[in-house]
């Protein structure tokens, strides 16, 4: 029973390559056409693949239908939470999850600093679009049409002597962003508080969320929190693979 389940799965992902004939699949199989048949029968019984009218056989909507109630019913937040946690327990500064929906920036998780100085944000609450750095991966992931136009619609406050003054910085922002992977606010929202953060990506490679450390100066400097980095792209590429279930990509191979 294992083998013959084996064999009908590995039609999948050779017919996600593009329609092919029961000659083709049994080939690709080493099997009979007659085994390969009943494989494909059973395969399109259930709605996976599709026989079309040449004869060859193409993925079915069925499967395009489950792999899309699987995506919308994954919880990023519940799949992040315990790295989150992990981190926040190494480091000891405050951790947080943000999502970008209907043009908002929000957090939907916060785990809390160690340390006496605490931070404001709240879960549910927008983050200041124009500079928050979970906001630059976000947005940086967009089209650059939608980018320009998002850009051309925004207001660009100066928190501070560092937020990015207008529509033309905040797109060279983002490009430079989309390019390395990685965002910050270093006093770019508040004067005392620092920021880096990094993508988590679905299996698709785009960007479903954007995790982030932030720590006041009193408690480490800009350098300092620079430092950790890397250890922040490790929490979120590692939310990614559990996310997506594969390899993830990065913006070179989707562009």
């Amino acid at each position: 029973m294992s083998q013959t389940v084996d064999r009908a799965l590995s039609i999948l992902p050779l017919l996600a390559q593009g329609p092919a004939d029961l000659g083709q699949v049994a080939d690709r199989l080493g099997v009979h056409k007659s085994t390969a048949l009943r494989l494909l029968r059973t395969l399109h019984e259930h709605g996976l693949v599709y026989r079309q009218q040449d004869q060859r056989y193409r993925l079915g909507a069925r499967l395009f239908a489950l792999a899309q109630e699987a995506v919308e019913n994954l919880d990023i937040r519940e799949i992040a939470h315990p790295h989150l946690a992990r981190l926040n327990e190494q480091i000891g500064h405050t951790v947080h999850l943000a999502v970008h929906e209907e043009g908002e920036v929000l957090y939907i998780d916060k785990v809390e600093s160690r340390y006496p100085v605490r931070m404001y944000s709240r879960i549910g609450k927008p983050v200041a679009i124009t500079v928050a750095a979970v906001a630059k991966l976000l947005l940086a992931d967009l089209a650059e049409p939608e980018r320009r136009a998002l850009a051309a619609k925004l207001d660009f406050p100066m928190y501070t002597s560092r937020s990015i003054p207008n529509a033309a910085a905040f797109l060279k922002e983002l490009a430079t962003v989309r390019e390395q992977g990685w965002a910050t606010d270093l006093g770019g929202h508040e004067e005392s508080i620092n920021c880096v953060a990094a993508p988590i990506r679905g299996a698709d490679g785009r960007v479903v969320a954007a995790m982030s450390v932030s720590a006041p100066n009193v408690v480490v400097t800009a350098e300092e929190l620079l430092t950790l980095l890397p250890l922040v792209r490790r929490t979120a590429d590692a939310i990614s693979r559990e996310y997506s279930g594969t390899p993830t990509k990065g913006p070179k191979d989707i562009a």
